[in-house]
């Protein structure tokens, strides 16, 4: 009989991941999301459940019958890790998406203000204060109550600079749209050897799936097999567009907003993958294989729309970002 996982948010970029790595290996899928609406890669293979994870009794009633394995992939703060430890008989195990900006240095220090990790970065790092105050914060405090009060099979996964199909926010936009504008040059902040280390959705399910098949509580670091810098993505992109621009990097910070990527960092983010490789964990991808399927279809996702109303996750970045004119 083949086991059912239950996939919160499956239809967002790593809930479709997820849900297209269970179906391959046997699965039956359930996804629960606002919608009814699939890509089409999953039509016609998952069942749907329209809900809004914010309404306790709608998320009850779909776990109605238990399920052998839940992920939740938009869980963002304590309430919801608390919805999860009152449902957690009907559930085999769960398996909860967080961050890899929960960590700091070892000043207290975060990605945006200049952290200095160790590298590899482990899961044992210092990790930001629980609390509401933001993003990290809330995804800490998330953390913290499910490893506080889960009795059954937990894991924690901690992505980087996700990438993947059906990104909302995607970062390549960054390289794609001076690409389409007709750059000759891209310039590029710190040389060009910033490491904001990527994780590919791809791999990211499959350390999922990995992890679920193991008992007990793991804490997973999940990030692709190298930490590429800068410069080495943005090469892979103009490859995978057959584009002939030049990548132009210039030492030290962005000069305003020429140079500044949403991978910049001025010291490297390189997450160590040793805890999920103890599992048996092996990635499907890596960046440069991923990035000619992605480019195409954020190109084509884009073609005569605005690129927020295409993208509005990168409402979240400044704007002056992705309008940053090609260089001379």
């Amino acid at each position: 009989m083949s086991r059912r996982a239950f996939i919160l948010g499956g239809s967002g970029q790593i809930g479709q991941a997820a849900a297209l790595n269970l179906l391959d290996a046997g699965w039956d899928v359930t996804v629960g999301q606002r919608h009814g609406g699939l890509p089409a890669d999953l039509q016609g293979r998952v069942t749907v459940t329209v809900l809004d994870r914010e309404d306790d009794r709608a998320l009850r009633d779909a776990l109605a019958n238990p399920f052998d394995a839940v992920i939740d992939t938009v869980a963002y703060n304590a309430a919801h890790a608390r919805q999860w430890l009152a449902l957690q008989d009907r559930l085999g195990a769960l398996a909860v998406i967080s961050t890899g900006s929960v960590y700091v240095d070892d000043e207290g220090r975060t990605l945006g203000d200049g952290a200095r990790y160790p590298i590899p970065l482990t899961e044992n790092q210092r990790r930001a204060l629980p609390g509401e105050a933001d993003y990290s914060t809330n995804k800490v405090a998330m953390e913290d109550v499910l490893l506080a009060g889960a009795h059954i099979p937990l894991k924690i996964l901690r992505p980087f600079a996700v990438h993947g199909p059906g990104s909302r926010a995607p970062r390549e936009w960054w390289f794609l749209a001076q690409i389409l504008r007709g750059a000759g040059a891209i310039p590029l902040a710190y040389d060009g050897m910033s490491r904001f280390h990527t994780t590919a959705t791809a791999n990211l399910a499959e350390l999922t799936r990995v992890a679920l098949e193991q008992p007990g509580v793991h804490v997973l670091n999940a990030a692709d097999p190298q930490a590429l810098t800068v410069a080495e993505i943005g090469q892979a992109i103009l490859t995978a567009m057959g584009s002939t621009a030049t990548l132009a990097p210039f030492p030290g910070p962005p000069k305003g907003w020429k140079g500044r990527t949403p991978w910049s960092v001025e010291a490297p983010l390189v997450a160590d993958m040793s805890a999920a490789a103890a599992l048996g964990y092996r990635p499907v991808t890596d960046y440069a294989a991923a990035a000619p399927a992605l480019c195409a279809a954020l190109v084509a996702e884009a073609n005569g729309k605005d690129w927020l109303s295409a993208f509005p996750g990168l409402a979240a970045y400044p704007p002056q970002m992705f309008q940053t004119p090609p260089a001379k």
